[in-house]
This record gives structure tokens, sequence and C-alpha cells, in this order.
């Protein structure tokens, strides 16, 4: 069993945080202490780690909360917990993708800025600069 503190360190999650989850009920099986000091166990920090996964991906603090009351329920919320996992794995598939499109348009400015420095201006470059998804960002398919 760990501490709170202890975790916070380990972690690198704040006190605060730690105690906003449970306040939250995002940590499901976290015990107290007679003294009243949280409790951190092995299956805590496998859940911290999977809930900091979860807000990395953009996962609001209510769909947290309900995959942590899928957790306690136990077997009888497995096909809701898989599809709540599917849905998140589909957005960051398009988190990724749209990321890509941002790193090579980046990839082309860099390499721009590169030969405009190296030639002391970019005069003779200005007109010749097509961005990567230029077509699709002027149809609607930039946001």
């Amino acid at each position: 069993m760990y501490t709170i503190q202890q975790v916070a360190k380990m972690t690198h999650i704040p006190a605060t945080t730690l105690r906003y989850y449970d306040k939250e009920g995002l940590l499901p099986f976290l015990e107290r202490r007679e003294s009243g000091y949280r409790a951190f166990s092995d299956v805590d920090l496998a859940m911290l780690q999977v809930l900091q996964c979860l807000k990395a991906t953009g996962m609001s603090i209510s769909e947290m909360k309900q995959f942590s009351q899928w957790v306690q329920e136990g077997d009888s919320s497995l096909k809701e917990r898989y599809d709540l996992f599917v849905r998140r794995k589909e957005a960051v598939e398009q988190q990724i993708a749209e990321l890509q499109k941002s790193l090579e348009v980046i990839n082309h400015k860099c390499d721009y800025y590169r030969r405009a420095v190296e030639a002391g201006t970019e005069k003779h470059m200005m007109g010749k600069d097509t961005l990567p998804y230029a077509d699709e960002f002027l149809h609607g398919g930039g946001k």
C-alpha cells in the first residue's frame, strides 16, 4: 500500500488531482486507513494509469466516472467497457491522423524557412509555396 504522497511522487500526478479523482469516484477500490488517510494499492495505480491515458485522449471526467462505475460493477459491464475503448481507439486514431497532417505542414514550413535562411531571402520562393493538404483545406477539410 502507498500513501498519497508516494503515489504523487511515483506517478507525477499532483496529490490535489489524486484527491479530486477519489472525491469524484474515479478510484472505486481505493481504501482508507483507520486514520482516514488514503491507501493506494497496485490496483489503484493501474486504474490511475488508465485514467491518465483516457484523460490524455480528451475524455471528460463524467465519461471517466462512468468507466469507473462500470469497473466497480464487474463482469456485467464488460461490453460497455469494451465499447468505450473501441470508441477511444477510433478517436485517438483520428487525432493521430490530424496530427500527422499538421506535422507534414510543419515539416514543409521548416524546409521552406531553412531554404529561405540559406538564400538570405524568401523572395525567390514567394508564390511557389504549396502547402500539403492545401486543396483539402480550401475545400472544407480544414478546421
